[in-house]
């Protein structure tokens, strides 16, 4: 008896130190970016839907927002599409924007929904283009001062979030694509995912926008130095951004927007890390960066 006492008390613990992070979040709105390596090994795969799940019965409202880089990379080349990118997002003809259409929202978003309703009847997927959730513009970004033509690359213009807070209502969790059409032109657009999740995030009143990455967080002094920087406020994001590697700079000008528009924090985590999403929202050390307002620099995580 003593020893089963012994060994059960460390999980009694856990589950307090979680206590303060539990109360401070419950019936918020958590967006979470899914990606990168967590997106490709099962063992990452499971655990993440195993955070989701977890977050949703502890009474926080997760929506997750995925991209599929690797996938579509891969289904390209499959049809003999050459993958190229630029200024940090795939360049996107009409014929590759078929197969990014039909590799998110028929394979990576399948896949994910099928791994959440494990659990029960919970996950929905949707895209940006369903209930006009998403609407974008072609996004033209400045190479060296000039825009460039990226092909179907959109730009999110507007966000209708009828849809998914209907979902969130009905006590489901919206699993939602980031492709999107246009009001202007009536294509279909690739949206970055995690600009799509940063503006969903605003949208919806957030209090917090996840990031999973393939790194850390966001480094002090990178590739001289592996130390990550664990908070920093909105401006001193914003002074750093011309300096990033350009894998980073849609994440963390996803952070800055989110902060910059209501969400209380904005976090880059190491997708690599097996429940990096438990560790950071309901732990005190967590296991990557935090954006916050500049008026909250002094405030509790």
């Amino acid at each position: 008896m003593s020893t089963r006492k012994h060994t059960a008390l460390p999980k009694a613990r856990t589950l307090i130190e979680a206590l303060p992070w539990l109360t401070r979040h419950h019936g918020k709105t958590v967006v979470i970016k899914f990606g990168g390596n967590a997106m490709v090994d099962d063992e990452l795969k499971a655990a993440f839907a195993e955070d989701v799940v977890f977050l949703h019965h502890a009474g926080l409202k997760p929506v997750i927002v995925h991209g599929g880089g690797p996938q579509i990379s891969a289904q390209l080349d499959r049809h003999g599409l050459v993958s190229e990118f630029r200024a940090g997002l795939r360049v996107t003809t009409p014929e590759a924007m078929d197969v990014v259409r039909m590799v998110l929202a028929g394979q990576v978003q399948r896949e994910l929904v099928g791994l959440l309703n494990q659990y029960g009847p919970l996950a929905v997927g949707l895209t940006g283009e369903d209930a006009h959730t998403i609407t974008a513009t072609k996004h033209e970004p400045l190479i060296d001062g000039a825009p460039v033509d990226i092909g179907r690359v959109g730009e999110v213009t507007q966000v209708d979030t009828g849809a998914i807070e209907a979902l969130q209502e009905d006590g489901r969790i919206p699993v939602v694509s980031s492709v999107a059409r246009s009001a202007d032109d009536g294509h279909v657009y690739n949206v970055n995912a995690d600009t799509a999740a940063a503006a969903l995030a605003a949208a919806l009143g957030a209090e917090t926008l996840m990031v999973l990455t393939d790194v850390e967080g966001l480094y002090e002094d990178w590739p001289n130095s592996d130390e990550v920087i664990s908070k920093l406020t909105a401006s001193e994001l914003e002074k750093l951004l011309p300096d990033l590697a350009s894998g980073m700079v849609p994440k963390m000008q996803g952070c800055l927007h989110a902060v910059r528009n209501g969400v209380h924090t904005a976090r880059v985590i190491d997708g690599r890390v097996q429940h990096s999403i438990l560790l950071e929202i309901f732990t005190d050390e967590g296991v990557g960066t935090m954006v916050v307002r500049d008026d909250e620099e002094g405030s509790p995580a």
